[in-house]
């Protein structure tokens, strides 16, 4: 089987494997092409399963692939019979995540 772990960042858990990438919530502090690690919850590496306590020592290595603005999320607000209608709007910035490495591997 596959090495993998669980990860957590903003609020979200991941499960990833070498060379996945994924998008996530804007970690203040970096830019495109740093590395960042990310704290893991759980890792199975071929082999035996890890789960922590809330979370293992080791970390997530990943690279920053991209920083961009996501889809709008439309919000939309009514209270019936009262002609009371408010729609706005809201773009969450992201990052675009290369995972390089997990523990074990």
């Amino acid at each position: 089987m596959q090495a993998y772990a669980i990860i957590q960042t903003g609020g979200q858990q991941f499960t990833v494997k070498p060379g996945d990438e994924i998008k996530v919530e804007r970690i203040p502090g970096k830019a495109e092409g740093e590395e960042v690690e990310l704290p893991v919850l759980a890792a199975h590496d071929g082999n035996e399963f890890k789960v922590g306590t809330p979370l293992l020592e080791e970390k997530v290595k990943a690279t920053v692939v991209r920083e961009f603005r996501d889809k709008k999320v439309i919000v939309f607000k009514k209270h019936r019979r009262q002609t009371y209608r408010k729609k706005n709007g809201h773009r969450q910035n992201v990052f675009s995540l290369r995972i390089d490495a997990i523990p074990g591997k």
